[in-house]
């Protein structure tokens, strides 16, 4: 048997069995996953390893991967009660499933780890004993310490920019962290369960959120931590999680009165102006259309091109497909094509009564974006299903 193969198949039986629903379980660690099903056996290998005098549990959530890694963790949690799975339908994102793998558990301490094995699970003990003590309350495994590495990160840019993100968060939230960006932490139960109604289940940055909604009241310590090269899986580092951080920020600068969505919502709608404008130049110049004429395509542009970003980004967890996102189409042309009437109707009256050109403009793109959120997140990804 290779070395390969005989990782993926022993799971550590030498560890201290504590049954499922026993009251002595210490640790539960929350790994969110999404096409990770290599991994699956490796991980809890290695846990087993690590963890070998702790009595622990892993629960895997995923969020229904192709790749069928729900099958693979709930064939192996069929002969280990340390391993469970939740399997989570039409719900995507990283920030929920943690939240809910988190709340599934009874454990003293829950730890939040990747699926991918870039996360060093080693450090799972020493960050138990120092929650142990009761000096802290949650401890965060830093890729920024003294003699930890971020050398798991696949490219400078990725680098780069989870320094940027760092230093907003730090700058803006502030939270006193390295950081705030990692997704390897050990927390009390009790403090999440505590926070929970507050925390948002988009996103990928569950930490920065558990940190902001805490208001300075956790207390908190970093360990250097290595982070590996990824193996197996994909990254979870995209457009969308740009987005999903931005939204993030606002959401907790204003005490979330602004959602996170709404915020994705603006950015995307910022975008197509761009669009509108570059759609508006093509129609005049190449199709040599009367200005109405040009001006109408560029607007039916902007708003498809709006419509599938959107789709794809700010509701990438609510996804139309087929003829549900036909559907979802025309339903955003009207409600768009209202949220224009609604400007100019308030830009106008706002402008007959105070005439003052740039507050009237303003306020009336504020209320269209408002008009077309609000109803675009009921009536066209609201009712999906």
């Amino acid at each position: 048997m290779s070395s390969d193969l005989a990782e993926r198949m022993d799971f550590g039986s030498t560890s201290v069995a504590v049954p499922v629903g026993s009251p002595g379980l210490e640790l539960t660690v929350v790994v969110p996953t999404f096409n990770e099903r290599e991994n699956v056996p490796i991980l809890i290998k290695r846990l087993a390893a690590a963890l070998s005098d702790i009595p622990w549990e892993v629960i895997f959530v995923d969020d229904d991967s192709p790749d069928c890694t729900s099958a693979v963790v709930k064939e192996i949690a069929a002969t280990n009660p340390r391993v469970r799975c939740i399997r989570r339908l039409a719900r995507r994102g990283l920030a929920g499933a943690c939240i809910e793998g988190i709340l599934a558990s009874h454990a003293t301490y829950v730890a939040v780890m990747d699926g991918d094995l870039q996360h060093d699970e080693t450090v799972l003990p020493q960050m138990l004993r120092e929650l142990r003590t009761g000096r802290s309350d949650i401890v965060v495994a830093s890729r920024h310490l003294l003699r930890a590495s971020a050398l798991g990160l696949s490219s400078q840019a990725r680098f780069a920019g989870s320094q940027l993100a760092a230093s907003l968060a730090n700058r803006l939230l502030r939270i006193d962290i390295t950081d705030p960006l990692s997704g390897f932490f050990m927390i009390r139960r009790e403090v999440v369960e505590d926070i929970a109604p507050r925390l948002s289940t988009q996103g990928f940055k569950i930490l920065i959120d558990i940190l902001a909604s805490a208001r300075d009241r956790l207390r908190l310590h970093e360990l250097p931590s290595m982070m590996r090269p990824r193996k197996e899986g994909t990254s979870k580092l995209d457009t969308r999680v740009v987005l999903d951080f931005a939204g993030l920020l606002v959401a907790k600068l204003t005490h979330d009165t602004v959602p996170i969505r709404f915020v994705s919502f603006l950015l995307v709608g910022l975008s197509g102006v761009g669009v509108h404008l570059a759609a508006l130049k093509s129609a005049l110049a190449l199709l040599d259309l009367s200005f109405p004429a040009a001006q109408t395509v560029a607007t039916v542009v902007a708003m498809t091109t709006n419509f599938f970003l959107n789709n794809s980004l700010t509701y990438a967890d609510q996804r139309l497909t087929g003829w549900s996102a036909l559907r979802g189409l025309i339903i955003f042309y009207v409600i768009c094509a209202a949220g224009a009437i609604s400007n100019i109707g308030v830009a106008v009256w706002l402008y007959s009564n105070k005439p003052v050109w740039w507050l009237a403009g303003l306020l009336g793109v504020v209320i269209g974006a408002v008009w077309n959120f609000a109803l675009s997140n009921v009536f066209v990804w609201g009712m999906r299903r």
